[in-house]
């Protein structure tokens, strides 16, 4: 049904995440995250609702993210219809596929990233999609775009694509939260809104605001 990526910028400690589906509203349904402490995604044939939040307050509590991946889905009877990854501050990540999920399934963890997919046309959509993310140039935003194009490519969603997201945070700079919830060709609209994000009169304006870092904005001085 969706196929996720969920990746740490080793250069600025960014965190990003980046999903697509054939049906609606991937964003608000699979990427949660929390600047500082990591990103999950929630997702499956049955997915949970609760997961997400669960898993990132593991994580915060100081769990490694196999152990708050295990703890999260291994209470609720449900899980063998549900896939969760996550990924955290440092770049480490976890991932859990039920098996009676509809296949193709797949995930794959690597350092700073994590990534998985379920419904798939293929079991390749995941390491292309991997692949595309790690080979890409350019900006985070933009890597992350190009690990959902190569996914795409290698087959995607068996239904086809729908939606598409991505998701950015970190505690240096305001968070990127770019979600296209409906479209026949989610995207090339959501590569439109990189592009609008990425506009120099927009980007600079971005950088002027509040972050975790700095609450009070960098010219409040």
């Amino acid at each position: 049904m969706t196929f996720s990526l969920l990746a740490r910028d080793p250069g600025t400690g960014a965190l990003g995440g980046a999903a697509a589906t054939g049906n609606l509203c991937v964003g608000g349904w699979v990427l949660r995250g929390t600047a500082g402490v990591g990103l999950s995604a929630s997702q499956g044939h049955y997915p949970s609702t609760v997961w997400g939040e669960e898993v990132l307050r593991a994580m915060e509590d100081g769990l490694a993210p196999e152990k708050a991946v295990q703890n999260t889905v291994s209470p609720d009877p449900g899980r063998a219809s549900r896939q969760l990854l996550a990924l955290n501050r440092r770049g480490l990540g976890a991932a859990f596929s039920g098996d009676q999920n509809v296949p193709a399934v797949s995930d794959a963890v690597r350092p700073n990233i994590c990534a998985g997919g379920n419904m798939l046309s293929d079991p390749s959509v995941v390491p292309a999609m991997v692949d595309g993310y790690a080979t890409a140039k350019g900006s985070f935003l933009r890597s992350l775009l190009a690990g959902l194009d190569a996914g795409a490519r290698a087959g995607g969603d068996a239904r086809g694509l729908m939606s598409a997201a991505i998701l950015i945070l970190s505690e240096d700079h305001p968070p990127i939260d770019l979600r296209v919830d409906l479209s026949d060709a989610p995207l090339a609209a959501l590569s439109d809104l990189v592009n609008a994000v990425e506009d120099r009169d927009y980007s600079d304006w971005v950088r002027a605001l509040p972050t975790q870092a700095a609450p009070f904005g960098p010219r409040s001085s």
